[in-house]
């Protein structure tokens, strides 16, 4: 049977397995720093240096109004692994409605456009997303395209993202 469509206005599962707490955590602070660093700038109207903090922001704001709480579920309980130090969550579901790929690849795009915004470094003291945040966060969205797209999850450890990461280190 193939996976639901937006037209058939069907919800899709997506499992993450073997989460790792602690990129994810990683990744979700930088995420946040980012977020309050580009608030201040699109407020601040008399230095514009470049669009990309407000059609982020917007994006954000798009994606929140479509969505609203899908993933809060799953981000407390990441916060409570993250405050009982536990090193991997098992299993993590969501259900999601099965349009929202094209808006997951969006965000991607404005996300990789904001770390070369962050790289130029120019007017922010945020840097790009760190190599193991982009990693989780690289994973992340490659699970749910592929689990939208039919396939079968594939655990952190499993994934290629993690492996770059064993490598990088070894080296």
């Amino acid at each position: 049977m193939a996976p639901p469509t937006p037209e058939d206005g069907g919800s899709c599962r997506v499992e993450l397995l073997q989460v790792p707490v602690l990129l994810w955590a990683r990744a979700a602070d930088e995420a946040q720093d980012l977020m309050r660093e580009f608030a201040v700038i699109v407020l601040n109207r008399d230095r514009v240096v470049s669009d990309v903090p407000a059609r982020l922001l917007q994006l954000i704001q798009e994606l929140q109004a479509s969505y609203g709480p899908v993933g809060e579920t799953q981000a407390a309980r990441l916060e409570q692994a993250r405050a009982e130090e536990d090193s991997t969550i098992a299993r993590l579901a969501y259900e999601v409605p099965a349009g929202i790929g094209d808006d997951l690849r969006r965000l991607a795009e404005m996300l990789d456009e904001t770390d070369e915004y962050c790289r130029s470094g120019q007017h922010l003291l945020s840097l790009a997303t760190s190599t193991g945040a982009r990693a989780f966060r690289d994973w992340f969205f490659e699970e749910f395209h592929r689990q939208l797209d039919g396939e079968q999850p594939t655990p952190w450890p499993s994934s290629r993202f993690a492996a770059q990461i064993r490598e990088a280190v070894s080296e």
